[in-house]
């Protein structure tokens, strides 16, 4: 994923299918990127592959994408995919937008959230996301992804 000072759409999407919800139970859907461990990462072009390049930047302050069609029944969602498509990265630390703020050359992890409405007292774009058994959170090893602020590869 590239990111920059500038905010940019996370590309590609995170796009999910939601079921199990009560269907009359309003809910937020929410999402937010947290790092896979400690270390910072560097490309190695001859073997293909990356690479531990030391120790992760120090963690940046938490951010959450509180998705725009929430609050909604849990009907809506379940009736749609839910995308992210609107969620923006940056590697701006002080970005006071409400973005995603990431470090280059690291590995994270999108997690989506499903919070309903009562335990949504604590939810907001810059704070942790609530915890308790109204909140359930789901992640997907296959979204794992490395950030970078510039593609080295003149094929991409």
């Amino acid at each position: 994923f590239l990111i920059s000072t500038l905010p940019r759409r996370m590309f590609p999407a995170m796009r999910v299918k939601i079921t199990g919800l009560d269907p009359h139970q309003q809910y937020y859907i929410a999402m937010d990127i947290v790092p896979v461990d400690n270390k910072r990462y560097r490309y190695v072009y001859h073997s293909s592959k990356w690479m531990v390049a030391g120790n992760a930047d120090s963690p940046v302050p938490p951010r959450v994408y509180i998705h725009p069609d929430s609050l909604a029944s849990g009907d809506t969602w379940m009736r749609q995919v839910v995308s992210f498509d609107k969620l923006k990265l940056t590697n701006n630390e002080l970005d006071d937008q409400g973005h995603i703020i990431l470090h280059s050359m690291h590995k994270y992890q999108p997690r989506v959230h499903v919070i309903r409405k009562d335990f949504s007292s604590d939810l907001s774009p810059t704070k942790p996301v609530p915890s308790g058994d109204g909140v359930k959170t789901f992640n997907f090893p296959e979204t794992v992804f490395t950030t970078v602020t510039a593609y080295q590869n003149q094929q991409v």
